[in-house]
């Protein structure tokens, strides 16, 4: 059976490292979103760490358009436009409404057990809209809504898959963002950036099309140029979330800024130096992996904070270290109650609920 547009792995030939990077950019797009949005003044001692670990997770969406660019031109090859859509549209688009649905409902029963406890009149359309609004704009149930757009417009011009001036015309469109994040002439969100990622699924394709040349190349270099540009780019990436929060941009930690892009394809480049991962095998992130996204932030804004209700914590007056570690702990439950919770799903009928 088809799978979704974040698992759909052709299995001829079969390409191991595209699972491998798929499992570790969905854990750090959950431990991303179980840290949560602090905004940590510059003598708190939470706030090196805070940003150091934020850039480390900020790689994880451009490596999800790279590895469906890579597994997106024989599927424009196999199916005409409209079939490929079709096929997305099944697999992809039922289960994200489903899920985000849940996730919109677990909202609305929050607000109708607050109301009643402190007799108010919560669940109204004033409370719900904006809310319904956030969760398509603003939270991960964004990523599905940019990604079709994407796909439709790359159908559009599919004749021109492979043309270098049709990746620069992409190109630009990228880098517009990169500079409106400084600029803010538009809002700078990268959620609703609906042209800026459009690139990275053209590049993916170019790879896949230049995958003989550029994997023998990957074999013969040394590792210690690869590490060094990610370290570099990190370092680079700290520097411009730093400025942009002197700028009091709305967006420090933008997935489009420059230097996360750099470091993006940097740490990209490095795991396709590396390879396999074969240790997470086990998790069997083909099959897992888009269940992971549509579940986890309902556990994280609803489920977690239950969990530590009962300890009496107050995250924002805690120090580094057992901020941290509680923080860890978050990422821990989400990650593997939501896997757990996936594999089960994929042993019923109801796996097509999770895009199988």
């Amino acid at each position: 059976m088809e799978k979704n547009l974040i698992n759909d792995a052709p299995k001829k030939p079969s390409y191991d490292f595209v699972d491998h990077i798929r499992c570790l950019a969905i854990m750090i797009i959950v431990a991303e979103h179980s840290l949560g949005a602090y905004a940590f003044e510059q003598q708190d001692d939470r706030y090196w760490p805070y940003i150091g670990i934020i850039q480390f997770t900020k790689f994880g969406t451009i490596a999800f358009f790279l590895l469906a660019g890579f597994l997106i031109g024989e599927k424009f090859t196999d199916y005409t436009p409209g079939q490929y859509l079709k096929r997305r549209f099944s697999s992809t688009f039922g289960p994200w409404l489903l899920w985000s649905i849940v996730y919109i409902l677990c909202y609305v029963i929050n607000l109708a057990v607050k109301g009643h406890m402190y007799h108010e009149e919560s669940v109204t359309l004033a409370n719900v809209l904006p809310f319904i609004k956030t969760t398509y704009l603003y939270t991960n149930y964004w990523f599905i809504i940019n990604f079709m757009v994407s796909i439709a417009l790359l159908l559009v011009f599919k004749r021109y898959l492979y043309s270098m001036i049709f990746g620069a015309v992409l190109l630009t469109f990228t880098l517009f963002y990169c500079i409106n994040i400084h600029y803010e002439w538009i809002d700078p969100s990268h959620t609703i950036a609906i042209l800026g990622f459009i690139f990275f699924l053209w590049l993916g394709a170019q790879l896949r099309k230049n995958w003989h040349i550029i994997s023998a190349w990957l074999q013969r270099m040394p590792y210690w140029p690869f590490i060094l540009c990610v370290l570099l780019a990190y370092g680079l990436s700290i520097y411009e979330i730093v400025a942009l929060k002197q700028n009091h941009s709305r967006d420090p930690s933008n997935t489009l800024r420059f230097s996360n892009i750099l470091y993006s394809l940097t740490t990209f480049t490095l795991f396709l130096k590396i390879g396999k991962f074969n240790f997470l095998a086990f998790l069997k992130p083909r099959e897992t992996t888009f269940g992971i996204y549509l579940i986890h932030f309902i556990l994280v804004v609803f489920l977690i904070p239950e969990i530590f209700r009962p300890f009496h914590l107050e995250l924002q007056d805690q120090p580094a270290l057992p901020f941290f570690g509680i923080k860890f702990i978050a990422f821990l439950l989400v990650y593997f109650i939501t896997w757990g919770l996936v594999m089960l799903l994929n042993k019923t009928k109801a796996r097509r609920l999770v895009g199988n």
